[in-house]
């Protein structure tokens, strides 16, 4: 097996198996890590050929069907607008491939993907949340202005989920590429 190869599937298992873990608990209790999906898509963008963008959504709604049927998390959220989970995902995922072509080891780009993965992320917010509002009939009874004005409050939140995976994954990507580097200045 090619090494390239097996780094792939390393990494989309180490991924999938994350964002499974983390994803059948959707916020219910503070004994559970929070919901990594949203870093599990940019990363992917990143690292993971476009394969990876139909397979991870088939594992999110997979988790998703688990965590309604038969851990007992409330299928409160699913509605027509869980359908716009697709170009929530999308966005981060196409993000991270975007970073991908910009990418540098250098601390400008890490100012970069600090950036795209903000807007990212907040474009993410934007899209989940204004498509429940349209699409799932729970809110009909607040105009759209009230309704953003009563999500805000989960903004940092969900913010902070995603970045509290990303985190570490570019401090782990950085000590790779340390360790790598010095590996081959002791070789010359």
């Amino acid at each position: 097996m090619k090494s390239q190869t097996l780094k792939y599937l390393v990494l989309v298992t180490a991924l999938v198996i994350l964002m499974a873990l983390t994803r059948s608990h959707h916020f219910d209790s503070i004994n559970h890590l929070p919901d990594a999906s949203l870093a599990v898509f940019l990363l992917a963008g990143f690292f993971l050929p476009q394969l990876a963008f139909p397979v991870l959504l088939i594992v999110a709604g997979g988790a998703d069907y688990v965590a309604f049927n038969y851990v007992g998390i409330s299928g409160w959220c699913f509605s027509p607008a869980y359908w716009f989970l697709i170009p929530t995902y999308a966005i981060l995922f196409y993000a991270g491939r975007y970073y991908r072509a910009l990418h540098q080891d250098s601390w400008m780009g890490l100012s970069r993907f600090t950036l795209i993965a903000l807007l990212a992320t907040s474009a993410a917010f934007v899209i989940s949340n204004m498509s429940f509002y349209a699409f799932s009939g729970r809110y009909a009874e607040l105009s759209v202005t009230q309704y953003a004005s009563h999500i805000t409050q989960y903004y940092l939140p969900y913010m902070s989920s995603a970045f509290m995976y990303l985190l570490p994954a570019v401090l782990l990507r950085v000590l790779y590429n340390t360790g790598r580097h010095t590996q081959t200045s002791v070789t010359r």
